[in-house]
């Protein structure tokens, strides 16, 4: 996307300003349309939300290996003379993302051109043809300098024995440089314990397993139309706290028995599985809690296909309809692997 600004915006056109513009006006697109993100428009009010949600494929679990080739054209003046002065090289870290998924950036290697990271991170796989974006930066005091970006996708990097070599590209020409990068991918299984406490998932950050949190939407919520605000929170530990729309009365809505139709999508590490806490769903009135009911991992962890769908009493005279499902994970051989091809 680029951006042009004329008259008293004009100074935008800073790279600096422009960058930072361009930056938060793609995270609200990534937001609301690039996967996993989708716009549900629900031309029939008794579409079973259950039946219509795409559920994710996989884990893709990306390693950024190292980048060389590039020259320094990508720092700002100031530090390209300080590299004259000090014969000094960039300070470079790579940042990876997949679709509108989290991005992750590595470490920090200094004082190099050929930085090698061996750093590895998961993202959560919804299509084949979702991109995957890594960029090579410089870091700087003041704002870090792009030294360029490669891109590839899913499929590619899967068809290609999961191992690339991406040309680096920086505003629009290619730099001569290179980032590599290899790729596992593991499918998601429901069979009871697979995944959670293997040892390829054992480093810290990295996933065994996923949850799935579909709300489709809550009945008997006490309050006056005019005043009640309704949504659902779902809580798992200290770290993970999602919250739906909050709902307030309009036309055709039922404030007292709202529909959400969202999801959340909890990572599942070994530490997580060996904690075993507790979800909770719980009613929330404005900013504070109707009713809520504690699902046990264990619960889950055992249950018949590890999914549970039903509507769950809260207590109060509150249910809410939802789906949880947990998934552990199952590596597939990448050379093995058999992809759908889409026709265009």
């Amino acid at each position: 996307m680029k951006l042009n600004f004329t008259g008293a915006a004009d100074v935008a056109d800073f790279d600096l300003i422009d960058g930072a513009v361009r930056k938060v006006l793609l995270s609200v697109i990534n937001s609301i349309i690039v996967l996993p993100n989708r716009i549900l428009v629900k031309l029939d009010a008794n579409n079973d939300y259950f039946l219509t949600y795409h559920h994710p494929l996989g884990i893709i679990r990306i390693t950024a290996d190292k980048a060389w080739g590039f020259a320094e054209e990508a720092q700002s003046k100031t530090k390209k003379l300080f590299a004259k002065l000090t014969r000094a090289a960039p300070d470079c870290y790579a940042e990876i993302e997949v679709g509108a998924e989290p991005a992750w950036r590595t470490t920090t290697k200094n004082n190099t051109t050929s930085p090698a990271w061996g750093e590895t991170h998961d993202f959560v796989v919804t299509d084949w043809d979702q991109c995957i974006k890594v960029t090579v930066n410089d870091h700087d005091v003041n704002s870090d300098d792009e030294v360029g970006f490669g891109v590839t996708t899913v499929r590619d990097i899967l068809v290609a024995g999961g191992k690339q070599e991406l040309p680096l590209i920086h505003k629009g020409a290619e730099t001569g440089g290179t980032v590599g990068i290899t790729c596992d991918f593991f499918q998601f299984t429901s069979a009871e314990g697979d995944g959670f406490t293997a040892s390829s998932h054992s480093n810290d950050g990295l996933m065994s397993g996923l949850l799935n949190v579909l709300i489709a939407g809550a009945f008997g919520i006490k309050g006056a139309r005019e005043t009640l605000k309704p949504s659902v929170v779902v809580t798992w530990g200290s770290k993970h706290r999602f919250q739906t729309a909050i709902k307030s009365d309009a036309p055709g809505t039922d404030i007292n028995n709202p529909t959400f139709d969202q999801h959340f999508r909890l990572p599942v590490t070994a530490a997580d599985a060996g904690a075993g806490e507790a979800l909770r769903i719980a009613v929330f009135d404005k900013e504070a809690e109707v009713a809520g009911i504690d699902i046990p991992f264990k619960e889950l962890a055992e249950g018949q296909d590890m999914t549970r769908t039903e509507n769950f009493d809260l207590g109060n005279g509150v249910k809410v309809r939802a789906s949880i499902s947990l998934r552990g994970l199952k590596h597939a051989n990448v050379q093995e692997m058999v992809l759908p091809t889409r026709g265009k």
